[in-house]
């Protein structure tokens, strides 16, 4: 065979097997690109909705790699205003880390179906993600703010593709862990997709300042009060193995607490924290100054400057969750450095204090008028 059949003959077979060869790389896929769509099983859909997609597409995973996530755009009724339906990208809590916990695949709780109902109510086209790696292929990295965030941001961007009723402008709303993904995808929405016209963001429970709670972690940490606690240092755990490989993750725990951070796919949460070991027992060394410990901190931390747009936080009084005290180091760190935040505490809602969960319902008198400001036409 001459030089040339050889040459031919390697590129085709670097083709078949999808090995690069020098310059001939293959480009990574634009973040928000859609490679599958398929209906939502209507006992999956929020109440209300005119329809509902379910959508896979390409997103960024907790490495920094191209990674896919789902996720499901839901239209209100009606016919869409000039420049289309405005959009709400809805940031989930927290329903596990195995494939089988994505909310796409699962009946929406009662309190999310309310919650969401009101905002396609209000005229929003809501687009919800499962973020990388929860019901898609690789890891879901619990809390790793980076690849939530874009997770936020891309289904937008899938959204729009699949459904061209949808307008540019857009806020993101979430809770607990989607409180978290929220703030962070309003860190960095208007640099990441200039594309798109972001508004800003709501949070309701959000998670914040957990990583000072593993400043003290050892294996004498005591209970700090926080519920669930020991569920999440699991998921964390976890996440921050797979996210940041550099760090020795292993080294840090037990063997109680290396069989709980390998077996957190297992099951989707529900009430198992008593089920689930200390985080004490988890952990065989200190955490405080270590290299665990400044992974953990720019695994987890919320940036408190950069912002460029309104953020709402809600907060419940009685949250046992992720208590009062850290949303209001948060608030504080946020307005010393000028960012433009609406911050307000619930008590008593529905005839009944206001703990993790409530702060969603109890939020909306304060919130829907807030996103009508921010996201309706002028």
């Amino acid at each position: 065979m001459g030089i040339l059949g050889r040459g031919l003959s390697i590129a085709l077979l670097a083709a078949l097997v999808g090995v690069g060869l020098p310059g001939s790389a293959a480009a990574d896929p634009a973040p928000g690109t859609v490679t599958s769509t398929s209906s939502l099983e209507p006992e999956f859909a929020i109440p209300g909705a005119a329809s509902s997609t379910r959508v896979t597409y390409w997103t960024t995973g907790p490495t920094q790699s191209p990674a896919l996530s789902t996720g499901v755009v839901s239209l209100p009724p009606g016919t869409p205003p000039p420049g289309g339906w405005p959009v709400v990208s809805w940031a989930h809590g927290t329903v596990g880390v195995g494939d089988q916990c994505a909310p796409s695949v699962r009946p929406l709780d009662a309190r999310d179906s309310r919650y969401l109902a009101h905002w396609l109510a209000q005229g929003y086209a809501v687009v919800a993600t499962d973020y990388a790696g929860l019901g898609s292929p690789g890891p879901h990295a619990y809390l790793e703010k980076t690849s939530a965030a874009r997770s936020v941001v891309d289904m937008v961007r899938a959204g729009r593709a699949v459904e061209p009723t949808l307008s540019d402008r857009w806020l993101a709303v979430g809770q607990s862990q989607g409180g978290h993904a929220a703030v962070q995808a309003a860190h960095i929405a208007t640099a990441y997709a200039p594309e798109l016209d972001f508004r800003g963001a709501v949070a309701t429970g959000t998670a914040s300042n957990l990583e000072y709670a593993f400043q003290i972690g050892g294996p004498w940490i005591p209970g700090l009060g926080v519920d669930g606690l020991n569920v999440f240092a699991a998921y964390i755990l976890a996440g921050l193995r797979e996210a940041r490989p550099d760090v020795d993750v292993d080294s840090y725990l037990t063997p109680i607490g290396k069989a709980e951070v390998d077996g957190v796919e297992d099951s989707c949460p529900g009430d198992l924290r008593a089920e689930h070991e200390s985080v004490g027992a988890m952990l065989s060394r200190p955490i405080g100054g270590s290299a665990m410990f400044d992974a953990l901190s720019q695994y987890l931390g919320v940036p408190t400057a950069g912002y460029d747009r309104p953020l709402f936080l809600g907060q419940g009084v009685i949250d046992t969750m992720v208590p009062s005290p850290l949303s209001v180091k948060l608030l504080a760190d946020l307005r010393a450095s000028g960012t433009d935040v609406t911050y307000v505490p619930y008590l008593f809602a529905d005839g009944e204090f206001v703990g993790h969960g409530g702060s969603m319902i109890a939020s909306l008198a304060d919130t829907t008028p807030f996103v009508h400001r921010l996201l309706d036409p002028a």
